[in-house]
């Protein structure tokens, strides 16, 4: 028995890092669980590796794409026949560039990646979820949405449209027992992390991905950066029945970086 048996989840970017901790944190907890990625190969070894039989499914789509991310939510209400937990998790920072050279065309990609995919699965759900009355939206946003850091403008930006999401979709669907949150994890060092995490470093003055790790873990209360799994077991608190009482939050997840 898990506390969330009988339930059914969509995870975005649910393959790797935070995403593909929280999967398996669903599994493990009862849900069935939909993942998304880009890549079909990447997404069937992670339904491999989950090894969670029919509880398990895999669901290709480019979320920058409207139609993608409603596909992504329909197809796991084709799947398992409903939706009650949603993490629209995919995401990151990808462009590293002050203010004064930030280009048209960079923010707008990181706004379709980062904000409006977290729109767009969020109000297919809701079109799921309002009718039966129940449901869990989580957002992954980031304490890089409640602060402000140099060279990285276009995420910071996008994270706080996502924390602003979450607290008025709250209001508007609180008495019909559905709650809308937002996870804001510090740096974690994941794969996408080591992918780009080298030119966010110089884009902050420092020498290495290493460098930068260290700076978030010294300006932490724990001294160390997070790991997926401690994002992963608060994402499973939001989806359970004692989450129920916790919407329209921005939870930090971060060691005690963030000031708020």
């Amino acid at each position: 028995m898990g506390i969330l048996d009988g339930q059914v989840a969509c995870v975005t970017g649910g393959t790797r890092g935070i995403g593909r901790a929280t999967a398996e944190a669903f599994l493990r907890e009862g849900a069935s669980v939909v993942v998304n990625g880009r890549s079909e190969k990447k997404g069937a070894l992670a339904v491999e590796e989950m090894d969670g039989g029919d509880q398990v499914h895999f669901i290709a789509g480019d979320v920058k794409v409207r139609e993608h991310c409603d596909a992504i939510v329909n197809g796991t209400v084709d799947r398992y026949g409903r939706i009650d937990i949603l993490v629209a998790n995919a995401g990151g920072a990808d462009n590293h560039a002050s203010v004064a050279e930030l280009t048209d065309e960079a923010m707008q990609d990181s706004l379709e990646w980062n904000f409006w995919h977290t729109f767009w699965t969020m109000r297919t759900a809701l079109g799921h979820m309002i009718p039966q009355e129940s449901g869990r939206i989580i957002a992954t946003s980031s304490v890089e949405g409640k602060l402000g850091k140099p060279g990285i403008s276009i995420y910071v930006a996008a994270k706080h449209a996502v924390n602003g999401l979450v607290k008025s979709a709250a209001q508007e669907v609180g008495t019909l027992g559905i709650t809308v949150n937002a996870i804001c994890p510090g740096l974690i060092e994941t794969d996408l992390v080591r992918e780009v995490g080298p030119a966010a470093a110089e884009s902050m003055g420092l020498e290495s991905l290493e460098a930068l790790l260290e700076v978030f873990a010294q300006g932490s209360a724990i001294k160390r950066p997070n790991e997926v799994t401690d994002v992963a077991e608060v994402c499973v608190l939001l989806a359970s029945e004692a989450g129920a009482g916790i919407t329209g939050s921005l939870l930090s997840i971060d060691g005690g970086t963030s000031p708020y």
